[in-house]
């Protein structure tokens, strides 16, 4: 009987602002090992509401914005599990380092400029950080969004003092509900691929400094952004997170049609 082939390594790649693309292909990281599980999590925006002037009446749940997913998984490091004098590095945090990277803030491009808030007050704007946008794919698996913690354990060190081991646990999140598969199971055979739920289609995502009106615009639906914020529950549409992940093709009371 033929041996089971063996899961291909998982791998971290960068993403451009848009969520759209990998881009500093040296930035990629596969893993050493595989994790063990992947746990997601599915949250939705729910506040609890009590009834207004009677006390006696029972509070009431309403949603209140867009759904969160959350992705949390554990990796393992080792420079003793290369072969004989094949280990890249004698220092297991250099190997983490890479991931590292991923949590790692920085300078969002157009930061610093001047303030548009008001007219001829020329006040320099705060530069704003942020993480780059990640995405890890492992099979038929996928998902994009950013890091937003990491530990690192050092578990084994040699005998001048150099970690040799260790373990990162990694969460990152993106801003909706989503059931999301990766690209590489449609190529093949169409094994391990299963086709997207109704409903969770990826939305738009923000890149750094966009604004809900452009977003809008650029999709053809300028005259509509009042009625998108609404429907997204998007409460400053002029500051959106970078990442942030909007749909476009929805529609709220209250906005223009």
């Amino acid at each position: 009987m033929p041996e089971p082939a063996a899961v291909e390594r998982a791998e971290l790649h960068e993403l451009d602002a848009d969520f759209t693309k990998t881009v500093n292909d040296d930035r990629t990281v596969k893993v050493q090992f595989n994790p063990e599980t992947l746990k997601v999590t599915y949250a939705n925006q729910i506040v609890q509401n009590n009834g207004a002037g009677d006390q006696r009446g029972s509070s009431t749940r309403q949603f209140v914005g867009a759904g969160t997913t959350k992705l949390s998984l554990q990796l393992w490091f080792d420079v003793t599990a290369y072969p004989d004098g094949t280990a890249p590095v004698d220092d297991v945090r250099k190997l983490t380092a890479r991931v590292a990277y991923f949590i790692t803030p920085r300078k969002i491009d157009g930061g610093g400029g001047r303030s548009g808030g008001s007219a001829g007050s020329g006040e320099a704007q705060a530069p704003k950080f942020a993480p780059p946008a990640v995405r890890f794919v492992w099979g038929s698996f996928q998902f994009d969004g950013l890091v937003e913690g990491m530990e690192e354990s050092l578990e084994f060190w040699s005998s001048d003092g150099r970690p040799l081991r260790a373990s990162v646990s990694l969460a990152m999140s993106q801003q909706q509900i989503t059931f999301a598969f990766s690209n590489r199971a449609r190529a093949g055979s169409g094994e391990g691929f299963a086709p997207p739920l109704s409903g969770t289609t990826p939305m738009t995502q923000a890149s750094a400094g966009a604004t809900l009106p452009g977003m809008a615009s650029s999709a053809g639906a300028g005259a509509s952004w009042q009625s998108i914020a609404s429907a997204n529950g998007i409460e400053d549409p002029l500051r959106l997170q970078p990442g942030q992940l909007v749909d476009l093709s929805a529609r709220g009371g209250g906005g223009v049609s």
